[in-house]
């Protein structure tokens, strides 16, 4: 039997890698760091500093580099989260664009480290998903005027 690969985002910072792993550990339940490593002596960092972190979200494995100011986020990535009910959204939405994030539109967001996330009620999947293509064409426009997505205004929009 093959093994299963798993699979790391891996996220560049310029400097700041340790105070996005606590913010991001602080936004999500379950979550820890697993291991910190320090440039020595010979590397592009200064000596001491942290050069890279393992940590989990919600037990998802995450790496987070100090690599400099040669990459930036963009939004062609983003970090997909189902929520189980509308105050799962409401938190975590609110978690995420504190200390300078910004919404965007259809359920994503630009944090603080200019990473993007969608925050997505499961529900939104199955509506725009559902047996009835009229139904779940109004869920679509319906979220596409959105920024955080409102459930009830989506099942409203299903069963309108």
């Amino acid at each position: 039997m093959a093994t299963l690969q798993k699979i790391t985002p891996y996220l560049w910072f310029d400097g700041n890698a340790e105070e996005a792993e606590e913010f991001y550990t602080s936004a999500f339940p379950n979550s820890c760091v697993r291991k910190v490593a320090h440039w020595g002596e010979d590397g592009p960092g200064p000596a001491g500093t942290v050069m890279s972190i393992a940590f989990e979200l919600s037990g998802q494995p995450f790496f987070a580099l100090n690599g400099g100011p040669h990459y930036k986020f963009s939004p062609a990535v983003s970090l997909f989260v189902s929520c189980e009910s509308q105050a799962e959204v409401d938190d975590l939405w609110e978690k995420l664009l504190s200390g300078g994030g910004r919404p965007t539109a259809c359920g994503w967001l630009e944090d603080r480290y200019g990473l993007s996330w969608q925050v997505i009620p499961a529900a939104m999947l199955d509506l725009m998903s559902g047996p009835d293509p009229m139904a779940s064409g109004r869920v679509t426009r319906a979220v596409m005027r959105m920024q955080k997505i409102d459930l009830a205004a989506l099942r409203r929009a299903y069963a309108a």
